[in-house]
This record gives structure tokens, C-alpha cells and sequence, in this order.
């Protein structure tokens, strides 16, 4: 047998729904904060991802799928959104049309990690950047953005954990001051925190495995090598969550794990006891020179980003399900041949009036029919045999009443839809009605 693979899954049509959601409720909020949707390749060029010997994110060190094209040409599954809009960003001259770019993006994403319960290798993330301006402000809206759909999906307990990094002068001192200390302990120190040594110190402080050893606890702290302007970025930040009234806690170790990040880094949690530990739904920061890095015009921006994994479970334990069931308003039951020709006649009148219908493909009889019917959760169901076909008539029961009538064969869709519209529905089924 053919499996799926490892660190994939499949998802089932009764879990659809739960997806389709989170999408439109994206899709609502998104609008709302005024960001436009923009779909980039799920493949690209090695060199997106792959930009700087110097980056020492495991994503990009050991988690890409890496491959060559049949022109010998090196290609890269995209391990997470951002590079690729600002590839598109650059490459289509957005900056041209619009001084600010906001933006977001829903799609695939691929990472060889090892996989488990909310984290796999192929996954869907929900992601924003805001390309052209530097505020402080754009930093507040886009985690402002993503404290609103936490709580749009009826999780509670919000809160972010935000820090600042700085700007270059303040990351050039600092590094040099966490080189001198984390010198002292290079025996305790893992070999990936080793390799960080030589590379890029901050991202030491991000360490799974170090970070709860003694000597951490009194590593140098970034808020005190903080030029006045990195200061005074951060200290805005701050002012605009707390005028949003936006729960935060300042984090003096959090760096984010990508390397392209300047000024602020947040991380968005929930209070969800089953998560435990891991409880880190989301999370971005700020990114001035990466647009530049990646040879366009000097432009700074902001994002963030979201695993559609990790939001759907944390649904799930927070107990708020977002799969809603499956209905039809018609389901149409023919009793012979002939009359399954004027059936699928008039199940196309409904579809194309925007029912949702169906009818028994297999001739099965007329008791499995009406059970196909409850199956399908069926608001409508209509009878025809061959008594009625003579006469042009057609017997129609209301489920949710049991009321059963006898009508035109071609008034089935007007019907419903009067009915639908009238009080006659009950109040639970309104989601249901045709718009």
C-alpha cells in the first residue's frame, strides 16, 4: 500500500470545514486591517532562502527541502512566506504603485523537522507583511491584527511576549558582548550554539537546549547596549499596545528564530493549559534591511505569520469548533428511470438557483434513499414516482417539521426558496438560507 509521507497528512472532508473556515475568517479580518492577498510560488530559486553564510536559523540550515531542476538549477521548497513576497515585492515593483505594501498570504509551507502533534513537515501558514514603513505604529497594527484573530476563533487568555533587538549599532555592540561571555562557558555551550558563536551570537539566546542552564540566567541583557533610537522605536510600540489595551510581557531573551529581524520581535501565546509549554501560536517582527539584502530599494517592513496547524488545535482544545455540518437543502428521491430524468431536470433548476442538492446514484430503493437523505442532513427532501410524474407533481416534506406536501414538479426551487425565507425554517437553519 501506498502511504502518504512522513510529516504529511490528509485532510478529510468532514475536516474541510475547519479550514475553510480559519480561511475566511482570515480573509474577514484581513479586509478589515485593510491588507490585500498575494500568492507567491511554492517553489523558488535556493538563493530566496539561502541568502547569507552567516544565517544560522535552523530553518535554513537544516530543515529546507533542497533540489535541482532538470537545468541543473537550484530550487528550494519555501520553508515559510516572507522571502518570497519580498521577492515579489521587489520583482514586481510594488513599490512603485503604493508607498506601503500590506499584504498577506495563506499557503503551503515545507520544513524536514521532526515531526509532532502541531508541527509538521509539510504545513499551511497565514502570514502578513507591511513593506514601506518604519513606524513604530506598523509594528503595533500587525500584532494588533493577530491578537484580533486569536480572539476572532474564541480563544482566550491572549497575550504577547515582545522584545526589541535594535538597530545595527545596537546588534554590533551587543553581539560583541555576548562573544566575550558565552567565551567563558564554550565547553557547556551545544554544538549548534557553538557553530551560533562564530556565526551569529543573538541566536544563542534562542537555544532549546541551552537556555535553562545556570550561566544563561545572567547572560548580557539587549536592553542595556539599546541606542536612543532603538529605545525610542520600542518605547512607541509599547505606548500604542497599551492604548490598544493589548496584554503584553516584555521578554529580554527573545530574538525570533529567522536572522533577518532588526528592532521589534514578538511572539503571540495563548492561555491554553493542554499546550503546555509550547503554547507560542504565532509570531514576527521587524525586518529594515532584508528588502535591501535581497537587492531592492531600501525599504523596511514588518510581519508575522501563524501555522494553521497550531491555530486549528488550539481551537480544538480551547473548545471552540469551527467545523460546522454539512447539509443540503434538497435531496431529491426518484422511484424508476423515468422518473430520475426529470429529477436530475430539476435538481440542475436548484443548483444553478444556488441549492445545495443531491439525488441516489445507484437505484437503490426507497427506504436507503430516505436514509441517504438523513445521512446527507437534508432539509428538503422531494419524492417523485411515477403516479406523480403523470400529473407533473412532485411530494415534498419539510424535515424539520415533518410537514409533507404535494406540488408542481417545477415549482420545487421557487418552493424551498420561499420557504427557506419565511418562518417556516427554524431559527438554527437561517446559516443555511440561500443569499
Amino acid at each position: 500500500m501506498i502511504s502518504k509521507p512522513k510529516g504529511t497528512y490528509d485532510v478529510l472532508p468532514d475536516e474541510v470545514k475547519s479550514w475553510t473556515k480559519l480561511e475566511s475568517t482570515i480573509r474577514k479580518l484581513c479586509q478589515i486591517y485593510n491588507y490585500k492577498e498575494i500568492r507567491t510560488p511554492i517553489f523558488e530559486s535556493g538563493k530566496v532562502f539561502h541568502r547569507d553564510v552567516n544565517d544560522t536559523s535552523d530553518m535554513v540550515t537544516k530543515e529546507t527541502y533542497d533540489f535541482k531542476d532538470r537545468s541543473d538549477r537550484d530550487m528550494t521548497l519555501r520553508p515559510e512566506g516572507t522571502a518570497g513576497v519580498v521577492r515579489a515585492f521587489i520583482e514586481n515593483k510594488l513599490y512603485v504603485s503604493a508607498p506601503v505594501s500590506k499584504l498577506f498570504y495563506i499557503g503551503p509551507m515545507f520544513r524536514y523537522e521532526r515531526p509532532q502533534k502541531g508541527r509538521t513537515r509539510q504545513f499551511s501558514q497565514f502570514g502578513v507583511e507591511a513593506l514601506g514603513s518604519n513606524s513604530p505604529y506598523m509594528d503595533a497594527e500587525v500584532i494588533s491584527l493577530g491578537t484580533s484573530l486569536i480572539k476572532a476563533l474564541g480563544i482566550r487568555g491572549v497575550k504577547v511576549k515582545i522584545n526589541t533587538i535594535g538597530d545595527k549599532e545596537t546588534r554590533d555592540r551587543y553581539r560583541q558582548a555576548l562573544v566575550e561571555y558565552f567565551n567563558q562557558y564554550k565547553d557547556e555551550l551545544c554544538s549548534d550554539c557553538l557553530n551560533r558563536l562564530e556565526k551569529n551570537p543573538l541566536r544563542i539566546l534562542d537555544c532549546k537546549i541551552d537556555r535553562d542552564k545556570e550561566f544563561f540566567k545572567n547572560a548580557p541583557k539587549i536592553k542595556d547596549y539599546l541606542t536612543p533610537a532603538s529605545v525610542s522605536h520600542f518605547e512607541a510600540v509599547i505606548e500604542a499596545l497599551k492604548s490598544m489595551k493589548i496584554d503584553y510581557e516584555i521578554e529580554d531573551n527573545l530574538v525570533r528564530g529567522l536572522d533577518y529581524y532588526s528592532h521589534t520581535v514578538f511572539e503571540l501565546e495563548a492561555d491554553i493549559p493542554e499546550f503546555g509549554a509550547q503554547n507560542v501560536l504565532g509570531g514576527g517582527g521587524r525586518y529594515d534591511t532584508l528588502v535591501k539584502d535581497m537587492d531592492g530599494p531600501d525599504t523596511p517592513g514588518v510581519g508575522m505569520g501563524f501555522g494553521f496547524d497550531r491555530l486549528l488545535l488550539a481551537c480544538s482544545l480551547a473548545g471552540k469548533n469551527l467545523n460546522s455540518k454539512d447539509y443540503l437543502h434538497v435531496y431529491f428521491i426518484a422511484l424508476g428511470e423515468e422518473a430520475r430524468k426529470a429529477v436530475i431536470s430539476q435538481m440542475n433548476v436548484c443548483r444553478i438557483g444556488g441549492l445545495f442538492c443531491d439525488m441516489d446514484y445507484l437505484g437503490r430503493g426507497l427506504k436507503s434513499q430516505f436514509k441517504s437523505a438523513d445521512a446527507n442532513n437534508a432539509m428538503f427532501t422531494c419524492i417523485l414516482g411515477d403516479d406523480e410524474l403523470k400529473n407533473f407533481k412532485i411530494n415534498i416534506k419539510n424535515n424539520e417539521t415533518e410537514e409533507q406536501e404535494t406540488i408542481s414538479l417545477y415549482d420545487v426551487y421557487p418552493y424551498v426558496l420561499n420557504k427557506l425565507n419565511s418562518k417556516s425554517v427554524c431559527a438554527g437553519c437561517k446559516e443555511k438560507e440561500v443569499k
